[in-house]
């Protein structure tokens, strides 16, 4: 059997192919070729095992075992409708970040007619209905059921993972709404308690299933072995194996990973991320331990006004006149975001710091003081990153950039707003050859291998 191994990714913009020598436990060859997945994504994935070619020996069997993941056509929409926001509408949320899912909305409460013909317009691809603790409130989680049944056109797969006393009923309201409905455990069974993996598996077998079908990529089955998740699903995976390590092979520990792109900029952390404050207490949701958020805002294509204007707001343009960088910005945009010259490279540099700064600001947790009659009390909410080591940076803009450690740096914890919990004093790498999807990809079927592979990849900055 051959020792090559071939990973696709099939993105919106590029396909990329990654060949792995899984003897050597190298990296053979990176290509990348614009995607075709508007009109038949075969030729564009054709064309990339063209031009692998190019430079490695690639027989019929190599392309039958390719295995590969998707972002292309939007990536996997989902749509989450909970209870209370803060609680059931979170766990959802959380369920399906981690299952590499592209939130377009959020409901709580009983729906309204209003809301329901704005879910029918985003028309998502699953939408993740929860609601109340196993054996607390069914009304709310009953009442949304029926509206979502009444939904003609724009919702054809629901994921039901709310309090299972509801369950019989649900079922009968969905019986003849010609929905794929699909039951699975609750999202959380007791308040506060999460249970993300029975949804997150159901998710992932969803969109092998059905999605990848709807959007065109069915086509290339008789050509590879499958695609096997979303491309953010693939690149936790590859964060956890970092982080975790695998059959003796240890890992990096606990680590943040940002992953830049031209439309969002995403967060991975693989961290407990529990108090290292003395006499703190921790308020809301449990944080999952491999968490993932999406800053859909912070691209560096697409939202270049917005990481402006967040540059002015921080006062990071420093002596330089606001009309000279929205200048430089506009030119960014011109040559699309790939900068040209001394000025327009330092622009994107900030941007591109300021994107990796507002993202794990997000991401984290904070702290504050909350004075009761009792006297003071420290509260944590979300997850102290603090003492993490280990910092990854991914993507165009930081894997390309001119100075990615100055990129890199915006992740690190600042004193002038130490209530958020970022790492104080990590250590930086680089996916500098772009392959983090491809190590999670075959992180399912040879994870010891991949790990080996990555670690000869991450580049200490």
């Amino acid at each position: 059997m051959s020792n090559i191994r071939i990973f696709i990714d099939f993105g919106s913009t590029f396909t990329k192919a990654v060949a792995f020598d899984l003897d050597k436990e190298e990296l053979m060859a990176r290509v990348q070729v614009p995607s075709t997945v508007d009109t038949d994504i075969s030729v564009g994935l054709r064309e990339a095992f063209d031009k692998l070619a190019g430079t490695v020996t690639i027989t019929d069997e190599d392309v039958r075992r390719t295995v590969a993941c998707s972002s292309a056509a939007g990536g996997l929409r989902m749509i989450c409708v909970g209870l209370v926001p803060e609680y059931t509408t979170e766990a959802g949320r959380l369920a399906a970040l981690g299952a590499g899912a592209k939130i377009v909305g959020t409901f709580s409460y009983e729906m309204t007619r209003d809301e329901a013909e704005e879910i029918e317009c985003l028309k998502p691809d699953i939408l993740l209905l929860t609601g109340g603790t196993d054996g607390g409130n069914k009304k709310t989680i009953i009442h949304n059921a029926r509206v979502l049944s009444q939904i003609q056109n724009g919702v054809k797969n629901i994921i039901v993972a709310g309090n299972k006393s509801a369950r019989n009923e649900i079922e009968d309201i969905f019986n003849l709404s010609h929905k794929n409905v699909i039951y699975t455990k609750n999202v959380m069974p007791e308040f506060g308690k999460l249970n993300l993996d029975p949804v997150n598996k159901k998710i992932r077998d969803l969109f092998i299933s059905r999605i990848t079908d709807a959007k065109g990529i069915a086509q290339v089955r008789e050509l590879i072995g499958g695609v096997l998740m979303p491309t953010p699903l693939a690149v936790l995976e590859a964060a956890k194996l970092i982080a975790d390590g695998s059959h003796g092979e240890p890992g990096l520990g606990e680590l943040l990973l940002v992953d830049v792109g031209g439309a969002t900029t995403d967060v991975y952390s693989v961290a407990k991320g529990l108090p290292t404050k003395e006499g703190v207490t921790t308020a809301g949701l449990p944080e999952p331990y491999a968490k993932r958020s999406v800053e859909g805002d912070l691209g560096l294509f697409h939202n270049l006004d917005t990481l402006s204007c967040i540059a002015e707001q921080e006062n990071a343009l420093y002596d330089e006149r606001k009309t000279d960088f929205e200048l430089k910005v506009e030119k960014l945009k011109e040559v699309l975001s790939i900068p040209e010259g001394a000025d327009q490279t330092e622009c994107q540099l900030l941007l591109s710091r300021l994107a990796v700064k507002t993202a794990i600001d997000r991401h984290v947790g904070t702290v504050e003081l909350v004075v009761t009659h009792n006297g003071e009390f420290w509260v944590q909410r979300g997850k102290d990153m603090t003492q993490i080591k280990t910092v990854i940076g991914a993507g165009g803009p930081v894997a390309f950039s001119s100075d990615p450690l100055r990129v890199l740096e915006g992740a690190v914890f600042c004193e002038t707003a130490s209530n958020i919990l970022k790492p104080k004093a990590p250590r930086f790498y680089l996916d500098s050859k772009y392959i983090l999807f491809a190590v999670g990809l075959l992180a399912q079927s040879d994870p010891a291998k991949a790990l080996r592979i990555i670690k000869k990849y991450l580049k200490q900055i």
